[in-house]
C-alpha cells in the first residue's frame, strides 16, 4: 500500500478552509495553529497555511478537449465515492471549472473527473476509474 503524501498549500482564510475541507469535503481536522490547519485528505496529509496575499495560478493545459488548471491536486476515488462527492458538491452549489464527466471515453485510461476551486482559488481534481488497473496504463 502506498504511503500517504503530504501537501502544504496557501489559503486566504483558515475558517473558510475549515468549512470547505472539513465540512464540505468531510476531511477530519488534525493539528492546527493560528497559521495552519492539518486535514486528513482521504488518507493523505494536507496542510492549509494562512497566506492572505497568495494568489492561485491561472494556467491551463488542454486535456481531452478541456482546459485543465495547473497546478491542481486531488484524489483518485472509487467510482461510487466519486459519484457521491459529485452529487454532494452539485447540491452544495459548487461552481465547477470542469463539470463531472467521463474523460477519454472508450479509450485506455477512461476516467470520471471533475475540477473545482477552494475558497482561496486552489484547483482540485477528483477522479475515478471503472478499473483501477487503468490508472497508469499508457
Amino acid at each position: 500500500m502506498p504511503r500517504p503524501f503530504h501537501l502544504a498549500f496557501p489559503v486566504h482564510d483558515l475558517a473558510a478552509a475549515r468549512a470547505f475541507y472539513g465540512e464540505l469535503l468531510g476531511c477530519a481536522e488534525g493539528r492546527s495553529s493560528a497559521q495552519w490547519v492539518d486535514f486528513d485528505f482521504f488518507g493523505h496529509q494536507i496542510v492549509a497555511h494562512l497566506a492572505p496575499t497568495a494568489r492561485a495560478a491561472d494556467y491551463h493545459n488542454p486535456v481531452d478537449g478541456k482546459d485543465v488548471p495547473v497546478p491542481h491536486f486531488g484524489v483518485v476515488l472509487t467510482m461510487a465515492d466519486w459519484q457521491a462527492l459529485a452529487d454532494r458538491l452539485s447540491a452544495a452549489g459548487i461552481s465547477f471549472g470542469i463539470a463531472p464527466h467521463i474523460r477519454f471515453a472508450g479509450q485506455v485510461g477512461e476516467q470520471a473527473t471533475m475540477f473545482f476551486r477552494d475558497p482561496s482559488g486552489n484547483a482540485l481534481e477528483f477522479k475515478a476509474f471503472a478499473d483501477d488497473a487503468m490508472i497508469f496504463v499508457v
